[in-house]
């Protein structure tokens, strides 16, 4: 081999080596900026995500946010400021009773049962009128205290379930009332089955009103009484009731012999009415 084709033979290598170097640096160069590219795209991303996750977290609940509605849509069948005024029973009876309960209360549920049945007696002889006062301290309610849903949305769901039936008319209101509170379906207190619209609406089909009613089932899934349910719960925190069920008429309460707590048998309650219907 001469010299010379030895001396062209490897400046040629040393080219073509400095021009592979050149390409694995461009590459290297590329897959450095695809890196850092990449790597900032995650950065925004667990930042954006972040950041949607704190946007969420400070949104305010479904509750919280019918809470502050100002225009209340009330059920028919209602009166009074956002029509928390729940009476029924027939306008020639001069008495009212007033019925404080909570949709949850298991005690609630043992004088619906034991009671129910003479209250809707009395109100078809026209003996008296009764104010239903829904409550949902049960939740964990307070709207003096500004709090919503601690323990629960129960209580708060079948009271805007209530406005629905009362919406269909008195007569829905009150069955739909006794079917929830029976033992067939009231739910423990623990158990916070009354927050689930298809348990609500499950109850509804033992009442013939409601049973397949699309307009109380649409209000029903889209909680259009659930800002006058949290009004109602109001009334109930501006009261001097503590808990439930409570009785009053003419601002007295309507106690059994002990004088401290609802009448809880119907032979209490008929003997703490007729006393009540005289004073």
């Amino acid at each position: 081999m001469s010299a010379r084709n030895s001396k062209v033979n490897k400046a040629a290598a040393r080219e073509r080596l400095r021009e592979e170097r050149e390409r694995q640096a461009k590459r290297d160069k590329r897959k450095r900026q695809i890196t850092v590219a990449v790597s900032v795209l995650a950065v925004l991303a667990l930042a954006g995500g972040v950041g949607y996750a704190v946007v969420q977290a400070n949104k305010p609940s479904h509750w919280e946010a019918a809470k502050d509605v100002k225009d209340v849509k009330a059920p028919k069948n209602t009166t009074g400021e956002n029509g928390t005024t729940v009476v029924i029973g027939k306008s020639t009876a001069k008495k009212t009773l007033q019925v404080f309960e909570d949709s949850r209360c298991p005690v609630c549920a043992i004088f619906e049962q034991q009671v129910g049945p003479v209250i809707e007696k009395d109100l078809e002889a026209g003996k008296y009128k009764i104010q239903y006062v829904g409550a949902t301290f049960l939740d964990g309610d307070s709207m003096e205290q500004d709090r919503i849903g601690s323990n629960g949305e129960g209580s708060k769901n079948a009271l805007s379930a209530l406005g629905a039936a009362l919406d269909v008319s008195p007569d829905a209101f009150m069955e739909f009332k006794t079917a929830m509170y029976s033992t067939k379906f009231h739910p423990e207190e623990s158990k916070d089955e009354l927050a689930k619209d298809s348990y609500i609406l499950k109850i509804a089909e033992s009442v013939p009103a409601l049973k397949d009613n699309a307009a109380f089932k649409k209000n029903v899934e889209e909680g259009t009484f659930d800002a006058w349910a949290l009004k109602m719960s109001e009334t109930f925190d501006k009261s001097d009731v503590t808990g439930t069920p409570t009785l009053k008429m003419d601002g007295k309460p309507v106690t059994d012999a002990n004088g401290k707590n609802a009448p809880m048998t119907a032979a209490e309650f008929t003997t703490a009415i007729d006393k009540a219907l005289k004073g």
